[in-house]
This record gives structure tokens, C-alpha cells and sequence, in this order.
């Protein structure tokens, strides 16, 4: 047999239950209204307001080009831009390779921006002028001889030059810091050999293709020389396999070939008259 319970046994319970809904609901309205008082205050006050932008990364142009090109202000509202119109703004300059901009805290604006590499320098007019490893040369001049990277010569292709670029910005630092000089030296065969001239003495041969797989191993390639007994400065060439040959020996072969097409040229101008 069910028990029968008394409707007046139910009322406090329910009353229970009642107030403690209408409790709940007091308080989410009132932290509902308590949210967008303080959002209605905090727009409306100096606290919205940027304090701090900070411009992190970059070193072809200093903190204030970025600040201007960002648009920002100190003072203007921390909710009036969109990150990615900065960040779009920013990535015009031919130089820039990424930017991220980021609100911090509820004042600060952070800008970070990261550069393309500076992996050369080109001589034109007798001025040099810094390559980037995208192949941007920038507009600006050093008149002092560059000592932080090499110098580009006679390399009017600029295909040519991008490729060496990229190869460029592959090397360790260590290598890259080594080079003094490269020149174009291209054949009938190969457009894309070159010659190298390091702070070390040492003369490298090789193809662009291929420079920073076989380049980045300079140093051991110089130390089993240098190991040698009797070594010699001279020509290191990579292009296809790897040999050395002293400088001596190198330009003395050069020497003779050199003879023996003058002997060639005299015989046919005699045979001729």
C-alpha cells in the first residue's frame, strides 16, 4: 500500500526550492549588471586607454619607424584597431618578415617584429649596400668597407643573386662570418659558379646550388689542410667533388696554359702571313 503524503508536508519544501531559484537569479542579474557597469566605466575611463607600446625584434629600423607605421598612439583607445591591420601595415616595409601584434594586460600593446636577415653587401658605385636573404637590397649606404658580412661582386643577374642569397642565409654563422668577398664567375656550362674569397687566405670554387650543403663544412676542410706538413695557402674547390691545390701550383698551371695559347695564336699568325 503507497504511502500518501500530505500536500501541506510538501509546502516548506517547496518553498525551499523557490527561494533558492529566485537566489540564483538575483545573483546572475546582478553580476550581469555588475559586468557591463564595469565594462560602460572602463571604456569610458582612462583605463582603456594605451600606456605602453613595446616594440620588440627589430634592428634595420629602430622602435619609433615601428610605433609610426603601426598607427598607435599613447592615449588611443586599447579597443579602437584590429591586431591584423597593424600587423598588415607593418608587413608593407620590404624588409619585414613577420609581425605579431598582441594586446598585454589592459594597457600595453606589444609589437614583435622579425626581420629579414642581412646575409651580404653589394658594391655598386663605390658605395655598399646591404642584401637581405629575401634578395631585397636596401636603399641605404655604408661608405666604410662592411667587416659583419661579405661583399657581392659584378653580380648584375638578379636570379643569380637571390639563389646565392638563400644560400647564404643557410650557412652556420660561423661560415658566413668567414667570407670577405664572392665574385660571379659563370661558364658556358655553369651559370651559377662562383668564387669565394675568405678572411683566411684560402680561394673556394664553387656552385650556388650546392654552396651551403658543402661551404658549412669549411672549417674541417681548412683544418686537414692546415694538418698538412709543408701546407700552403691556396685554391679549395667544391663544385663537384672536393681538392686543393697550393696557390703556387694553381696559378702556375694557369701560367702555362696562358703560354701555351699565346704559342697557338703566334703559330696561326704565322702560318697565315
Amino acid at each position: 500500500m503507497k504511502k500518501v503524503i500530505d500536500i501541506e508536508e510538501r509546502i516548506p519544501t517547496l518553498r525551499a526550492k523557490r527561494r533558492r531559484r529566485s537566489n540564483v537569479k538575483f545573483i546572475l542579474l546582478t553580476t550581469i549588471f555588475g559586468v557591463i557597469l564595469f565594462l560602460l566605466l572602463y571604456f569610458q575611463s582612462p583605463y582603456s586607454d594605451i600606456k605602453t607600446i613595446d616594440v620588440t625584434g627589430g634592428s634595420i629600423e629602430d622602435e619609433t619607424f615601428y610605433k609610426e607605421q603601426s598607427g598607435l598612439n599613447v592615449g588611443d583607445s586599447m579597443w579602437s584597431f584590429k591586431e591584423n591591420d597593424i600587423e598588415a601595415r607593418i608587413l608593407k616595409q620590404d624588409w619585414v618578415k613577420a609581425v605579431t601584434v598582441k594586446r598585454k594586460w589592459l594597457t600595453t600593446v606589444s609589437i614583435q617584429i622579425e626581420e629579414w636577415s642581412k646575409v651580404a653587401y653589394i658594391a655598386k658605385d663605390s658605395n655598399f649596400y646591404p642584401m637581405l636573404e629575401n634578395g631585397v637590397i636596401l636603399s641605404w649606404q655604408d661608405k666604410l668597407v662592411p667587416i659583419d658580412a661579405p661583399i657581392f661582386l659584378e653580380f648584375d643577374d638578379e636570379k643569380v643573386r637571390k639563389r646565392l642569397l638563400k644560400e647564404l642565409a643557410k650557412l652556420n654563422k660561423e661560415v658566413l662570418a668567414m667570407i670577405s668577398q664572392i665574385k660571379a664567375t659563370p661558364t658556358a656550362t655553369d651559370p651559377y659558379a662562383i668564387t669565394l674569397f675568405m678572411n683566411d687566405g684560402y680561394e673556394v670554387r664553387a656552385e650556388i646550388t650546392t654552396l651551403a650543403s658543402k661551404l658549412n663544412h669549411y672549417p674541417k676542410i681548412v683544418a686537414v689542410i692546415e694538418n698538412t706538413e709543408g701546407h700552403e695557402k691556396g685554391v679549395i674547390d667544391i663544385e663537384v667533388g672536393e681538392y686543393y691545390r697550393s696557390y703556387v701550383k694553381e696559378y702556375a698551371q694557369v701560367e702555362n696554359v696562358e703560354d701555351e695559347q699565346q704559342g697557338v695564336e703566334q703559330n696561326e699568325e704565322q702560318s697565315e702571313e
